[in-house]
């Protein structure tokens, strides 16, 4: 749970540190806190926190260094900078320096809760998900991954063509093959690898605060606005954007992507005159573009504006030869993590590793060696993969399958010896499947309407329907 997270406040005004500790607190969060830079980072050298609020204007070292320094130290701790500073190059300044997001003082509490979770949410898939260059040798990742595999290699292949192009790119392909990891390599092999990458999720938000996250917002646009705030594009300028699940994107808002695509310019939401930007606009969906399209869930004169170049992700069952060395990696990138834990994955779970399909891809086979080395425990993974077996038939069997009314194929039954953790699990997956169809069916299949009805996130939704592996009837070919 977020709200369990310690956070540290970096703030030397009194009233404005006063107030942040009282609302963390309210809000569950456990709160450390400094007063200037010098303390921030003795406090940072001296105990764990789980993400930091930065004032940038701070006695020696100012705020700017401290985001410095705390970057080179823990290059994955969410920080999120706060500031009176309203200039648009100080916020790409603190940006290029590793903010993990920013927001003017004075600013809503509210919004200040959803930037704190996203930035804790943002530091858990970074642990969860592949690193975005490690398999492709991008400077960000702790290690190389050789790429052996003939399909990553003509991936590879077609970036290289296209990275100093400067056209835009589409990149398709199944939740966790790495798509993030391609997009980083596109930027960082691009004449604009020096200036910013920015990267938001489309799915992540809902279209309002979507809105305002790419485009920024004048002061006064809403309530809450308190502040000007410069969006993603500005932040991104002479650099690169990546629009992650573009398919999730509400059409109203695909309708200004088109503007900004056409025109190089945008009004931040409440504004009157235009805004220039210079940005590489990369998108990624692990959904069929052109049936949305028939759907009418997504603009057809967006897709070919988008779709200049097509990149093609693989899944890693067809890439096997890739999970020897990558799990080789994630072991030793574990093993440094936690200093310590198994060694070396033995002959046995490798074998399975490499029967398994793989229906979570990079992701699910990373997260699979980080439980193995901290476990140590090779029998409870093999009891995962038995499972993940069982959940995800094979589909070779699947004309054979019984599919329940979300078009999900229902598990075959355990077997007699199963274990009692097992069962539980099994019988949890599938009061959540039957929830999430209920709620699905009574809000004709509107995601957005069934988290609420659900009490979840629209984003937990979404995970949960991948997990689960429930398909729209109205469309079988494709899996939200």
């Amino acid at each position: 749970m977020d709200r369990e997270c310690t956070v540290l406040v970096v703030e030397d005004d009194e009233a404005a540190r006063s107030a942040l500790t009282g609302f963390l607190e309210a809000a569950g969060y456990r709160v450390r806190w400094a007063v200037t830079g010098a303390e921030a980072l003795t406090a940072l050298g001296s105990g764990p926190a789980d993400a930091v609020l930065l004032d940038l204007v701070l006695p020696e070292p100012d705020g700017f260094e401290v985001l410095r320094r705390t970057r080179a130290g823990d290059p994955a701790l969410p920080v999120v900078v706060l500031s009176a500073l309203a200039q648009a190059e100080d916020v790409v300044r603190a940006m290029k320096l590793g903010a993990t997001d920013y927001l003017p003082k004075p600013f809503d509490p509210a919004e200040l809760d959803l930037v704190l979770r996203r930035a804790l949410d943002t530091r858990r898939r970074s642990e969860a998900e592949p690193s975005p260059a490690e398999p492709e040798g991008v400077p960000e990742g702790d290690a190389v991954v050789p790429v052996l595999s003939g399909a990553m290699e003509r991936v590879r292949e077609l970036v290289e063509r296209i990275a100093d192009t400067d056209v835009p790119v589409l990149l398709v392909g199944e939740s966790g093959v790495g798509k993030d990891v391609i997009a980083r390599r596109i930027h960082s092999r691009s004449r604009r690898a020096e200036r910013p990458f920015v990267k938001i999720n489309c799915a992540a938000l809902p279209g309002e605060l979507l809105e305002s996250e790419l485009f920024g917002h004048e002061k006064g646009a809403f309530t809450g606005a308190h502040a000007e705030k410069p969006g993603k594009f500005e932040l991104a300028h002479q650099g690169t954007i990546f629009l992650d699940e573009i398919g999730e994107m509400d059409p109203r808002l695909q309708a200004k992507l088109l503007q900004v695509l056409q025109d190089e310019e945008f009004y931040r939401v409440g504004g009157k005159r235009p805004v220039r930007v210079d940005a590489r606009v990369l998108t990624a969906t692990n959904r069929v573009l052109e049936v949305a399209i028939r759907q009418g869930t997504f603009r057809e004169d967006l897709f070919y504006r988008l779709n200049v170049v097509t990149v093609r992700v693989p899944p890693l069952r067809e890439r096997k030869e890739e999970i020897g060395p990558l799990v080789r990696h994630f072991v030793d990138k574990y093993r440094r993590r936690y200093r310590g834990g198994l060694e070396e994955v033995p002959p046995e779970v490798m074998e399975r590793f490499l029967a398994y399909d793989w229906p979570g891809n990079v992701r699910e086979l990373e997260n699979l060696v980080r439980r193995l080395v901290v476990l140590r425990e090779p029998s409870m993974v093999l009891g995962e993969l038995v499972a993940a077996r069982a959940l995800h038939s094979s589909p070779n069997t699947a004309a054979n399958t019984v599919r329940d009314p979300g078009g999900t194929p229902t598990p075959p039954p355990l077997p007699d010896d199963a274990p009692l953790k097992e069962v539980a699990r099994r019988a949890a997956r599938i009061a959540e499947r039957e929830a999430i169809l209920r709620a699905l069916k009574r809000t004709g299949w509107n995601k957005r309407k069934a988290a609420r009805r659900l009490q979840v996130s629209y984003k937990a939704l979404l995970y949960k329907i991948r997990d689960c592996r429930i398909i729209d009837p109205r469309d079988a070919s494709v899996m939200d």
